[in-house]
């Protein structure tokens, strides 16, 4: 071999070398499909990848990595790099975060949603708490409030949710359960068959849910005012692949954040704007609760839920009380601001 040739070959080798060491690929646990509450996950993937030109990317799973319940166990163990979860799914390892999930916050709209989703993720109690986790919170993924769809005649009294099956996790659970009804925490993935067998007369859903989980396809009546609260649902990072990005890496990363949660708030307000004729295309019968029954609703499950949470959360050695006056302060500068 020439020298020539020879110095060719072990600058190719090199060149090889380089781009094998700075590239960084990330697996992604998602769920279900692609759809409205992912696609802040969807942009930041295209987002980090044009700002390295390739050299970071991302490949998303819908399901083929973990069990939506076991994302946060996978983060843990560093099974994949990046990772969806909803607060319900485990409230023994999230305490923190069930804040977002108590009913009646008074979060009415989606900005509002990020709003506190962001500064109760900020605090040092939550970012301790996912630590143990070796999980950090990167963004949420922001839900409007909750409604139900439901089978038979519509249910539009407190006295009518007595004994209803209801699928809802969380304080949303613990809410329904407040005024009579049956929770059940099935996931997501499995909320239509439960409908379909008749394991639950109704299911609390966002919009997109209902429609990526075929539950409206079940249903008979919606309730359009309900709105007892939501779930939280954060994307986390594994905190060891995370600083072993490079600092050009972790830039485009944390630069395209805004813009990927812009989008899903651009995309899911689209969504919203098409219900009205989602429901009229499949004869779903839309039900108002009266806001007498809505004032009872809150008073059986607002206040003793929030005062529950709060003491048991003290009792723990976190700081319920300034969690939750953290969401209210936050909720009033937003509007301040807006």
């Amino acid at each position: 071999m020439t020298k020539h040739l020879s110095c060719a070959v072990l600058a190719l080798m090199a060149t090889g070398f380089a781009t094998e060491t700075f590239a960084t690929e990330w697996n992604v646990s998602l769920w279900g499909k692609r759809r409205a509450f992912t696609e802040h996950v969807e942009k930041l993937a295209e987002l980090v990848s044009e700002k390295t030109n390739g050299e970071f990317t991302m490949n998303i799973s819908y399901g083929g990595l973990s069990k939506n319940r076991e994302n946060l166990d996978g983060i843990s163990i560093g099974a994949f790099e990046m990772a969806q979860f909803c607060a319900g799914y485990h409230p023994d390892k999230n305490r923190v975060i069930t804040v977002l999930e108590l009913p009646f916050l008074g979060v009415s709209n989606l900005e509002e949603e990020v709003a506190v989703s962001m500064a109760v993720y900020g605090h040092p109690a939550a970012t301790d708490e996912m630590a143990q986790w070796n999980a950090k919170l990167l963004m949420t993924s922001p839900m409007p409030q909750y409604n139900i769809v439901g089978t038979g005649e519509p249910r539009d009294s407190l006295d009518e949710f007595e004994g209803m099956r209801v699928r809802a996790t969380g304080g949303l659970g613990k809410a329904f359960e407040s005024v009579g009804a049956v929770p059940t925490s099935v996931t997501a993935t499995e909320a239509y068959q439960a409908m379909e067998s008749g394991v639950v007369d109704t299911v609390a859903f966002a919009q997109h849910a209902h429609l990526s989980f075929g539950t409206i396809n079940q249903a008979d009546w919606w309730t359009a005012n309900l709105n007892p609260g939501t779930v939280n649902c954060p994307v986390v990072v594994n905190i060891d692949a995370y600083e072993s990005l490079s600092d050009e890496h972790r830039e485009a990363l944390e630069s395209s954040i805004p813009e990927s949660l812009d989008h899903y708030l651009a995309n899911y307000g689209q969504l919203l704007e098409q219900w009205e004729s989602i429901l009229a295309e499949k004869n779903v019968a839309k039900v108002e609760i009266p806001e007498a029954e809505l004032a009872a609703f809150r008073e059986k499950a607002a206040d003793p839920i929030r005062a529950q949470w709060i003491a048991d959360m003290e009792a723990q050695g976190l700081p319920g009380q300034e969690l939750y006056d953290l969401v209210q302060e936050t909720l009033k500068k937003e509007r301040m601001t807006n």
